[in-house]
């Protein structure tokens, strides 16, 4: 009897054996269709055994085996296997967030591994590099034969792109793929003009969640097979197999959108490291603004740090940002006087302006506009949130929860205000202050369409449009040589956030979004609104100085023991019954403190949205030394979680947290 062990797509970690009929072969790696329960299912040999432990006549046979994908190779399976015990997660449920749900579904027609279209246009040849570009690249193929990580810092319109462009070149040279991660799907239409414009008769893929399914499948079967020799993707890209894979390029390696925020909780950029480890090839994280993890590691010598120091090729300057004091210049519907003027000046010169609104994930923290006091934690170097509705300040770490005042605590001022501005009001407050300018607006309610967001960048880069607003959206990854003024409005709030790395996202934003201002010819300029335009933060930006802010960021990062000082977990619980949530993590924590592991262990806090979509929700933070400790007591703790958790809740493990 030949036995098949086979991870399905279910919350389980062990997998299922099954019996292969006679004359069938699945080695593994191999997909199958085997029955579960009531239905059918998809999943994938993962070992071969002699023998079972379940009788024989128990053992249900594989159905088929699916003979128009090839097997998963042994380095894909363990790179899978990695995530799996690192993020806490089933192999099968792991697998199965690999694969296309094209490539999931039981009943589908058959799939034909065609050839992968290429450019037919002469290449474009490439511009002459600076000596600046020539060095990062140089430190880049230094280990084209190992595992080589490299942190490409370079400021904003350095041309880490040309580096990237020039190190491909060189991994294909040698008979290699190589992979290219961006954070976000609205940056892979202009570069995959530019890749397949560079490298004419290369099949080049793309892979991100707004293909057509068979679009999707058609580039993992490509990338798997070895006919795609270049993959452009988003976070998921990370887990396509790869024939010969050569390198990997994560651009904007800084951002958030790189993890995944359900099911499996994975970084893409973390396990772009682990992958090119495992596969002893080089891999460049690139940013302007890298994350503090990344540039801790440089500082310790376990990347290799590149610097592009200057703007390239033109050696434009990078622009003047100056801030505007908002105490004095009150703005109107979100727009200063200082702002509107500038905009209309940057109108009558027929050059473009870029208002941003800095709106993302940052929960509203009271302070006065008289004296500057804010609702800080008396327990936690953190900052109370406003929760309107319960009127509210709590504490997302440690629980703390007070009366939200109704006069400044400080001063006695009735000027208590969160901030928030929309960018359809800020939208409507630009056509009325520019009557005669052309205002187009991109966020995700406006660019929800299919193709409208690629074509208000298209109008936009024609000179169709004059004044872009919008959300993070446009904060990276756009050249427009015509624009010349950036506004940022609503930016305060990160100042004084419950969140640990708020000061280090605001910090990445407004620097990417003050890099599209003069990029070419025309000098750029960034006003940033601000009721604090002395602080620290506004300061380095204004100077364009990373290394003085991240070393700022890592001194109180270790103080008080957050990443990459500390490993963290966030064990997530969420109910329809009141009260349930917080009595299984209460439980959970009494759990973890018996563990012999030295963890701590904070108390339960409802979660920043508490309540969503009919469901209480709260959260338990854990924090650990070193991550070989956090792994240990996961292992022990997830058994206790399996084990106690009753069908009123549903919980989730969140291993190295973006947001807690």
């Amino acid at each position: 009897m030949k036995i098949a062990r086979v991870a399905l797509d279910v919350p389980l970690d062990e997998a299922f054996d099954f019996v292969l009929p006679e004359g069938v072969e699945a080695p593994v790696g191999t997909l199958v269709v085997v029955p579960f329960g009531r239905s059918r299912k998809v999943g994938v040999v993962v070992e071969r055994p002699g023998r079972s432990a379940i009788a024989p006549e128990r053992l249900k046979p594989v159905e088929r085996v699916v003979d128009d994908v090839g097997p998963l190779v042994e380095h894909d399976l363990a790179l899978l296997r990695f995530c799996a015990s690192y993020y806490q997660r089933g192999l099968g449920e792991v697998i199965a967030a690999s694969l296309p749900p094209r490539l999931r579904q039981v009943r589908r027609r058959r799939l034909e591994a065609g050839a992968v279209a290429a450019c037919t246009e002469p290449s474009v040849a490439p511009s002459s590099p600076s000596a600046d570009q020539l060095a990062a690249l140089a430190a880049c193929l230094e280990g084209l034969d190992r595992f080589h990580p490299v942190l490409l810092h370079g400021v904003t319109g350095s041309g880490k792109t040309e580096v990237y462009l020039r190190l491909i070149e060189e991994v294909l040279r040698r008979g290699r793929q190589a992979l290219f991660l961006v954070p976000e799907i609205g940056l892979t239409p202009q570069l995959e003009a530019r890749v397949r414009g560079r490298f004419a008769g290369v099949p080049v893929v793309a892979a991100h969640s707004q293909l057509a399914q068979g679009e999707r499948a058609a580039a993992w079967l490509a990338a798997q097979s070895g006919a795609a020799r270049i993959v452009l993707g988003t976070r998921l890209a990370i887990l396509t197999p790869f024939r010969e894979l050569g390198a990997i390029v994560v651009d904007e390696e800084h951002d958030a959108s790189y993890k995944q925020q359900e099911g499996l909780r994975y970084s893409a950029r973390d396990v772009a490291v682990r992958r090119a480890q495992e596969l002893a090839i080089p891999v460049v994280l690139g940013s302007a603004t890298p994350s503090l993890e990344s540039y801790a590691n440089a500082s310790e010598g376990r990347y290799r740090l590149a610097v592009l120091a200057t703007r390239a090729p033109t050696g434009a300057a990078m622009p003047a940002v100056r801030t505007v004091d908002t105490r004095a210049d009150r703005p109107h519907e979100g727009l200063s006087f200082a702002l509107v003027r500038a905009l209309r000046e940057r109108v009558a010169r027929r050059e473009q302006a870029l208002v941003f609104v800095n709106r993302r994930g940052f929960s509203p923290v009271l302070f006065c506009r008289a004296c500057l006091w804010h609702s800080a934690c008396p327990r936690c170097s953190a900052n109370l949130v406003l929760h309107r509705k319960a009127r509210e300040l709590r504490c997302h770490h440690c629980g703390h929860r007070e009366r939200a005042p109704e006069r400044c605590p400080s001063c006695g001022a009735a000027e208590l205000a969160p901030v928030g501005q929309g960018t359809q009001r800020v939208e409507e407050a630009l056509r009325e202050a520019l009557p005669d300018a052309r205002v187009e607006r991109v966020d995700r309610d406006s660019t929800s369409r299919k193709g409208a967001l690629a074509g208000v960048l298209e109008r936009f880069g024609a000179g169709e449009v004059d004044v872009l607003v919008g959300t993070q959206m446009l904060a990276k990854g756009h050249d427009f040589p015509r624009l010349t003024l950036v506004g940022v409005l609503d930016s305060d709030s990160a100042l004084f956030s419950a969140d640990f790395r708020a000061a280090e996202r605001l910090f990445a934003q407004l620097v990417q979004v003050a890099g599209r201002a003069g990029r070419a010819d025309a000098p750029g300029e960034v006003l940033i609104q601000t009721d604090f335009p002395t602080h620290p933060l506004y300061a380095a930006v204004a100077r364009h100085d990373y290394e003085a802010f991240a070393r700022d960021a890592l001194a109180e990062r270790r103080l008080a023991g957050f990443p990459p000082f500390a490993h963290l977990v966030l064990l997530r619980a969420e109910s329809k019954k009141a009260g349930e949530p917080n009595a299984f993590l209460r439980e959970a924590a009494r759990a973890a403190r018996t563990s012999a592991a030295k963890v701590e262990v904070f108390d339960p806090v409802a979660a920043p949205l508490e309540r969503k979509a009919g469901f209480e929700r709260a959260q338990l933070l854990v924090r650990a030394a070193n991550r070989a400790t956090l792994q240990r007591f996961l292992r022990e703790w997830r058994g206790w979680l399996d084990e106690r958790a009753g069908r009123n809740v549903r919980w989730s493990l969140d291993v190295d947290p973006q947001e807690v």
